[in-house]
């Protein structure tokens, strides 16, 4: 079945595109957060290829080329921000120092549970940069001496939980300001949360997208000194 799938080049562009197309439909039809069209896409890819005994490098051979959208969609994240510098201006205080909490908190965190369940270091700067973007988040891991596997696991399930439970979360903690909840998007579950964010509000989107780029810059100096800690 390999050899098959092996001769039909855009095969994992077509059935990532169809396994998408259905996880929205599903939303859609279903009206509930629970079933995020991005999680239903990886679960019925998952199913296909242990289905058809297909494994995952002729897999991403063929849906590699999804991969090159990637850098200039995370570019048209700047296209918000830039139609919300006014309001970037104005709040510019509230905005960096919520990003750099954010930050601190999050490394604090993975120090607390590394220490209250006694990991290994190589586990513990795995998830350092668990909240930051899998370009940036990967190259920490790498330098600092982690798995960079579980590392990319634990990004994008962070991304996977932002994405379906930010707006539930904002609505139970009564977090309305769109800056706020932007901010906390972003530096919690980077570009799949900051998709969200773009669905709930043009500022929402906008300060989600600054996050991303700025939590990874301090998560980078950062993640250096958090290792020494531990």
């Amino acid at each position: 079945m390999n050899a098959f799938w092996q001769h039909s080049i855009f095969f994992g562009i077509l059935s990532t595109l169809v396994f998408y197309g259905l996880g929205v439909m599903i939303k859609n039809r279903l009206k509930s957060a629970a079933f995020n069209p991005l999680l239903i896409s990886i679960l019925l890819t998952i199913a296909f290829l242990k289905l058809f005994h297909i494994d995952y490098i002729t897999y991403n051979n063929s849906a590699r080329y999804l991969s090159y959208l990637l850098t200039p969609a995370t570019i048209c994240l700047a296209v918000p921000l830039y139609r919300q510098l006014d309001t970037l201006k104005k709040n510019w205080r509230a905005v960096f120092s919520g990003i750099s909490v954010s930050v601190l908190v999050t490394m604090f965190s993975v120090l607390f549970f590394a220490r209250l369940f006694g990991i290994s270091h190589a586990s513990y700067v795995t998830m350092l940069p668990k909240s930051i973007t899998t370009a940036i988040g990967i190259g920490v891991v790498e330098e600092l001496g982690g798995y960079v596997a579980i590392a990319a696991a634990s990004i994008i399930i962070s991304g996977i939980l932002g994405n379906i439970f930010a707006e539930p979360i904002c609505k139970l903690f009564r977090i309305e300001h769109p800056i706020a909840r932007g901010i906390a998007i972003g530096c919690s579950s980077h570009a799949l949360g900051t998709v969200k964010a773009l669905e709930m509000g043009e500022v929402e989107g906008a300060m989600s997208s600054l996050s991303i780029a700025l939590a990874g810059i301090l998560t980078v100096a950062g993640a250096s000194v958090f290792a020494m800690l531990f």
